[in-house]
């Protein structure tokens, strides 16, 4: 081979080698770009569910101060708007079953409708009475501070109901020895730390009352009846449950459970709880006592990362 084809032959490889650096340097800049349109339209989805969430809690506080003094008993709704839609639920905390406050005989009713056996149940019942009556006697830990209303740090606002439960959130049954997480999970729509002593027979779901002692089945069509009919005694209502009714009773509401489920137009999807209480007279329309976001389902999130737009 001569001097002059050795020659060409550098050349076209030195050619073909800075053309295929460029090829690569073009495809990482390009799946760069691509990764960047698909985080920033991550973010821009993020900030309208976020913006739905909102919305759904105004909703929320204002289908509350809708029903007045009259029972809240659980109703939901959903509104639409251009950048996606929400459906809101509200319930009266007082019409559950509250793990800081409620008889051990209630608790371990409780854990015998989700599944424990009488000797499980009694035990467990009588550890979480022991945890929370353990927990009013102990002094706070220095900084410790339980979960409360914005309201109580300021005497001179409207103040919200202050919980005394040991208990700031369900979850913390998890600290029992003994209890099982499926239980947890079965309890969780029928119990509060927001509630009293007693359950409120005009807001209680169904659920809820079948959870209760002594509670008979045959009862619950002339109950539920009673109770949808116009101006109902509470107090009457009640009665119609035979034994169950010592654990009943009629209760101003005070905190509001709101479940919200938001979707963009994208098809990005977030859920939040939240506990809010309405205060008459308050400068605000309501005061958030607690905010629970919830787990974020984004379909499309990994593929608009990684470039790979072509999937659903």
């Amino acid at each position: 081979m001569s001097v002059r084809d050795r020659e060409r032959g550098m050349v076209l490889f030195a050619v073909l080698w800075a053309i295929a650096f460029c090829s690569v340097l073009v495809m990482a800049t390009s799946m760069t770009f691509r990764s960047l349109a698909g985080i920033v339209a991550i973010d821009r989805d993020r900030v309208q569910a976020d913006a739905l969430l909102s919305a759904g809690l105004e909703v929320a506080a204002g289908m509350s101060a809708a029903v007045k003094d009259a029972p809240l008993t659980a109703r939901s709704t959903v509104v639409t708007l251009p950048t996606g839609e929400v459906r809101v639920s509200v319930g009266d905390e007082t019409g559950r079953i509250d793990i800081g406050r409620a008889p051990a005989d209630v608790l371990a009713s409780l854990l015998r409708h989700v599944g424990a056996d009488d000797d499980e149940a009694d035990a467990l019942a009588k550890a979480i009475v022991a945890l929370r009556d353990q927990d009013h006697a102990a002094p706070p830990a220095d900084g410790a501070q339980r979960q409360r209303s914005v309201v109580d740090k300021k005497p001179e606002q409207p103040t919200a109901p202050q919980a005394q439960s040991p208990f700031s959130d369900i979850r913390q049954l998890a600290a029992v020895p003994g209890i099982r997480l499926e239980w947890i999970t079965a309890m969780a729509p029928l119990i509060t730390v927001y509630g009293s002593e007693a359950v409120n027979p005009l807001t209680a779901p169904v659920a809820v009352i079948r959870a209760l002692p002594f509670f008979e089945e045959a009862r619950m069509e002339s109950f539920l009846a009673t109770r949808g009919t116009p101006l109902v005694d509470g107090e009457r209502l009640g009665l119609l449950l035979g034994r169950t009714q010592q654990y009943l009773k009629v209760q101003q509401r005070s905190v509001i459970s709101v479940e919200l489920a938001a979707r963009t137009t994208d098809g990005y999807s977030v859920k939040a709880r939240a506990f809010i209480v309405l205060l008459k007279g308050d400068k605000q329309p309501y005061r958030v006592l607690a905010w629970n976001p919830g787990g974020r389902r984004v379909a499309r999130d990994a593929a608009m990362v990684s470039g790979d737009t072509d999937g659903p």
